[in-house]
């Protein structure tokens, strides 16, 4: 017995919505430990010679006690650095963040190009877009987070589409 043209629509459309929510938590990107989230830890490409690269991300605390951002750790550096980006006397400054990252209440904290950054030192190989790698987030409070960083196109100002935002 074979489906009528009508009956394989009806399936195909029914499939097609009961896989929405899958893709839609599949692109989301999200890691979570406790009431720390990280929203879609991304990563700018390198050139071919670079030894160091930018990390970016979103991290949102829906906990009731401030928490802090203390190392990072990833697969591709010997080493990562929580760093500020500002503006001081008409000049860009970089400089490592003491103590980690505070992560408010309730509230979030940006890793984001201009700002707050992680920096990816001693990189073992090029970071080339559409790719992705581990590595860890660990927290004062909420423990250790593991996560993956997509990695987007040099001069990227934010995650790709596909980032779930």
């Amino acid at each position: 017995m074979s489906l009528s043209v009508m009956a394989r629509l009806r399936l195909a459309v029914l499939g097609a919505a009961l896989a929405l929510p899958a893709i839609g938590a599949a692109a989301a990107h999200e890691f979570k430990s406790g009431p720390i989230e990280v929203v879609h830890p991304w990563a700018r490409a390198t050139p071919p010679a670079a030894k160091v690269g930018g990390g970016y991300a979103e991290i949102r605390n829906d906990g009731s006690e401030p928490d802090r951002l203390v190392s990072v750790t990833a697969e591709i550096a010997g080493r990562v650095e929580i760093h500020e980006m500002g503006m001081k006397d008409g000049v860009m400054t970089m400089r490592p963040v003491e103590g980690g990252l505070a992560v408010p209440a309730n509230g979030s904290a940006a890793l984001a190009p201009g700002g707050y950054h992680l920096m990816f030192l001693e990189l073992k190989r090029p970071l080339k877009a559409g790719e992705s790698f581990a590595g860890t987030m660990t927290f004062e409070k909420a423990g250790t987070v593991d996560v993956s960083f997509d990695v987007e196109p040099i001069g990227a100002t934010a995650p790709g589409p596909g980032a779930g935002h």
